[in-house]
């Protein structure tokens, strides 16, 4: 394993499973320290198996007084802060539209849009001032990039981060600080769990990522990997982009529909 991120300080949330925790440790064995954070104790978990790289933190993304102290205590005892990841979300169920309600919507996107805007209100504000530069990532979705792929509101989330990163390395314009996202196709994590449940227990996990050239589901190291390069030099002239890691599902348009009247199943 290399050690290109090493003497760098990363913070990772929705690290407590799947994909943040898959990321913490791919970039603690390329050298960084890593703070592991999420708002339970899986956090303490993942830095256990990382060893003394990985430290733990709980946090809830979508709060900004947390995300702040995060931020801050981070520079505090480490000294800086290069890379923070914003990866917590949650999915919100396939409910249609006129199945939902505000709440519903508000408090996904507290968490899958707003968090990312508080990463990079802090994070993104303390690299620029450190002078060193660095590197802002966030989770969004190839449901943020075409209909059919998740619920309205969390697609809606995604679109969001999608433009949001866009907008951020515009007014990070000369820091050196670059904000970028991932969209995931599927992946198997604690937020897909059920569809990966509902298909075994029907004996038909053939079927899974069957939409996609490589017709299979991703695994939660393949993001990490497409993180840890975003993270790193070598996407040093990668900026403001949205880089999907879906097996080729978005190449073409294979797509679901929910007609009017009809509940989502």
């Amino acid at each position: 394993m290399s050690e290109e991120l090493k003497g760098r300080v990363a913070i990772v949330t929705g690290a407590g499973s799947g994909i943040g925790r898959a990321t913490s440790l791919l970039m603690a064995k390329n050298g960084a320290i890593v703070i592991a954070a999420d708002i339970n104790d899986g956090a303490h978990e993942t830095a256990k198996m990382g060893g003394d790289n990985v430290h733990s933190a709980i946090c809830d993304a979508g709060d900004e007084a947390a995300v702040e102290k995060l931020v801050n205590d981070t520079i505090s005892v480490h000294g800086r802060l290069d890379i923070f990841y914003a990866n917590a979300g949650i999915s919100g169920g396939f409910a249609g539209i006129f199945d939902q309600n505000a709440d519903d919507w508000a408090n996904l996107l507290r968490i899958n849009l707003i968090g990312p805007f508080l990463a990079i209100k802090y994070a993104g504000k303390a690299m620029a001032e450190a002078g060193n530069g660095g590197s802002i990532i966030a989770t969004a979705s190839v449901a943020g990039l075409k209909s059919g792929a998740g619920g309205p509101a969390y697609a809606a989330s995604k679109a969001g981060v999608i433009n949001l990163v866009r907008i951020a390395a515009q007014q990070l314009t000369g820091s050196n600080v670059r904000v970028n996202a991932i969209c995931p196709g599927l992946i198997e994590t604690g937020m897909t769990k059920p569809i990966y449940d509902v298909v075994r227990a029907r004996g038909k996990e053939s079927v899974i990522g069957q939409l996609n050239p490589l017709k299979r589901g991703g695994e939660p190291n393949e993001i990490a990997e497409a993180a840890l390069f975003l993270a790193s030099d070598r996407s040093s002239y990668v900026n403001g982009h949205a880089l999907v890691v879906d097996g080729g599902l978005t190449s073409s348009m294979p797509y679901s529909r929910q007609e009017f009247g009809q509940t989502a199943s």
